[in-house]
C-alpha cells in the first residue's frame, strides 16, 4: 500500500499559546488559520516540508490522522474488511476524494487521494 502521513491533529485549549509554541519555539511556518463559530483551526508545519502538517484544533472537534495515497480505491479495497468503515470513497464538496475508517481505539483515520 502506498500511503503517506499528510497531517496529524492535535487539540488545543488556547490557540494563541499553541500557535506561539509551534511557530516561535519549534519554528514551524503557519499554513492556515481558520476561525469558525468562535473556534480556531491552525495548520502549521516545518518549513520546506509542505507535504506534512500539524492541525491544531479545538478540543473535541478534530479527526485523528489524515493520510494520502495515489490510489484511494486500492487502499479502500485492502482496508474495508480489516477496519471499521465510516465513509466509503466519495468526492467531497471541497474538492477532495476520500474515505474514512476507525482504528481499534475509535480514532478517525481519513485517507485522501492525491491529485
Amino acid at each position: 500500500m502506498d500511503i503517506t502521513i499528510r497531517a496529524g491533529f492535535l487539540a488545543h485549549h488556547d490557540p494563541e499559546a499553541s500557535l506561539a509554541f509551534y511557530r516561535d519555539v519549534l519554528g514551524f511556518e503557519v499554513r492556515g488559520d481558520v476561525g469558525r463559530d468562535g473556534t480556531r483551526w491552525i495548520t502549521v508545519g516545518p518549513a520546506g516540508q509542505a507535504d506534512s502538517s500539524v492541525v491544531l484544533h479545538p478540543m473535541g472537534e478534530g479527526p485523528g490522522l489524515l493520510l494520502t495515497t495515489p490510489d484511494l480505491d486500492a487502499v479502500f479495497e485492502r482496508l474495508q474488511d480489516r477496519a471499521e468503515v465510516i465513509q466509503e470513497p466519495i468526492e467531497q464538496p471541497y474538492g477532495v476524494r476520500d474515505c474514512a475508517f476507525l482504528d481499534p481505539a475509535g480514532n478517525v483515520i481519513r485517507v485522501q487521494e492525491l491529485r
